[in-house]
Formats: C-alpha cells, structure tokens, sequence
C-alpha cells in the first residue's frame, strides 16, 4: 500500500533537525565568528552543538513515537490491550533511563532505542493496529534516523 503524501512530507520533515544534527556535527555545516585569521575568531557551531541537537532532538522523537504507539494499542482487543499499552511506553522509559549526555553513550543509546522502537512498530503492525503503509514509512525514517545518528556517534 501507498504511503499518504501528507504523511511521507510530514515524516521526512520530521528527519530534517536529524539531518541538520549530523551535518554540524561531522562539520559539513559550520559558521565562525570573525575572520578565519582573526586570532579571536571562535566558532559559533561546532561538532558538539550537532550531537546535542541529535540527543536532544531524538529524546523528543523517541518519546512522541511512545505517544504514537499508545494510540495504536487503543485499537487492540481487550486480550492484548495491556500488552500493547505496556509495550506502548517502553521507547519514552527507554529514552528517559538511558539517554543523557553525549559523552556517556547518550547517542548509542538512542540509536538502540529507535531500533527498538522499529520492532515495535513490527509487532504492532503484526497485530494489525497500524496502517498497511506504516512499516514502509517507519522503516525509510528509522534508516534516515539512524544513519544521521551514526554520524553524531562516530566524529
């Protein structure tokens, strides 16, 4: 089945802070204040400030994607409703006990957490409470997601 367009545009869009995340932080995108031979020049973005926008920015994703999940399980038969309630709220606890700060693993964490939530998103597909396109649309974003992490991971 056919992704929806609104839903594709949206979800790419969603990628776009990632995107940016990885691009400061491989240090493609840079800026600098001053002149390059200006002894005071300092740099305004460095490869840091990309790795916190990729923690931070995925910290947030992670814990929406939870959201997502919560209103798939609303549809599940009351036989599997606690399941998927409880597996519904495992990438937020993931994200909240795990994550931190770049320097101790946040990202790898992270990374973990969204191939995590990727089987999630399998099984709740499996029972059928998402969509038919949706694991076409979460597997293109988790690739986009994860390579973008990567990069944050391995400058």
């Amino acid at each position: 089945m056919k992704i929806p367009r609104s839903a594709l545009i949206l979800g790419l869009a969603g990628v776009l802070p990632f995107v940016f995340g990885a691009l400061i932080a491989s240090g493609i995108f840079s800026a600098h204040m001053g002149q390059p031979d200006d002894v005071n020049s300092y740099p305004l973005v460095i490869a840091k400030d990309g790795q916190d926008l990729l923690l931070r920015y995925g910290t947030i994703i992670l814990a929406f994607m939870s959201g997502v999940l919560w209103g798939f399980a609303t549809k599940a038969p009351s036989d599997r409703a606690t399941l998927a309630y409880s597996l519904s709220v495992v990438p937020a606890l993931w994200v909240f006990f795990t994550g931190g700060q770049v320097q101790t693993g946040g990202l790898i964490s992270l990374a973990l957490g969204f191939v995590g939530l990727l089987v999630l998103d399998w099984q709740f597909s499996r029972w059928g409470l998402t969509p038919l396109w949706w694991m076409q649309l979460r597997i293109l974003l988790t690739s986009l997601v994860m390579l973008c992490l990567v990069v944050g991971i391995v400058v």
